[in-house]
């Protein structure tokens, strides 16, 4: 039996008042699916990776837009005591409950460790190792080949390509950008 891959949907923040409602920060374009009443999330570690243990699954109560963030409710919190200690965890829901993404667009767990490759020369630059979601946008971490990082802007100006199949980013990077 093989072990179902496992998407990051959002990752628990903090709580919200007092009866276990917790601030999720969203990592999904279709919240009000993922979060509906009676959906079933997962709840991973404080790391992005998912656990090699079992994660605990946990299933909405309610759920309200907020923003670039939702309150959820989850069964398994039920106070905020308890939604202290949930703080910083990554939701998951398993692949293959998700609707597949467009032709354009790709699930962000699917960019960690993939190459990263110039345009022009299709020379290697190194791979993805984490990405980040700042106020100015997604960006990508990529580890080069000396060791060092260097943080990638995700915008298609510089991020021309990706290609899930062949596990590849390719860039045009503006100079200096890699230096």
């Amino acid at each position: 039996m093989t072990t179902p891959a496992f998407a990051i949907v959002g990752r628990i923040r903090k709580p919200h008042g007092i009866r276990g409602e917790v601030v999720v920060e969203l990592v999904t374009d279709a919240p009000g699916a993922i979060f509906a009443s009676g959906a079933r999330v997962f709840v991973g570690t404080t790391s992005p990776e998912p656990p090699r243990s079992p994660m605990r699954e946990a299933r909405v109560e309610r759920a309200r837009d907020q923003g670039s963030s939702w309150l959820v409710k989850l069964d398994a919190i039920p106070d905020r005591n308890e939604a202290e200690r949930w703080r910083d965890r990554y939701l998951y829901m398993p692949e293959s409950e998700l609707p597949a993404p467009k032709d354009d667009e790709v699930y962000l767990h699917d960019l960690h460790d993939m190459s990263v490759v110039l345009a022009e020369s299709g020379d290697a630059i190194g791979r993805v190792v984490a990405w980040y979601e700042l106020p100015q946008g997604l960006v990508i971490e990529v580890e080069k080949a000396d060791g060092t990082t260097v943080i990638v802007p995700y915008i298609p100006t510089v991020v021309k390509e990706v290609d899930v199949d062949a596990r590849r980013v390719v860039l045009t990077p503006p100079d200096g950008l890699l230096d």
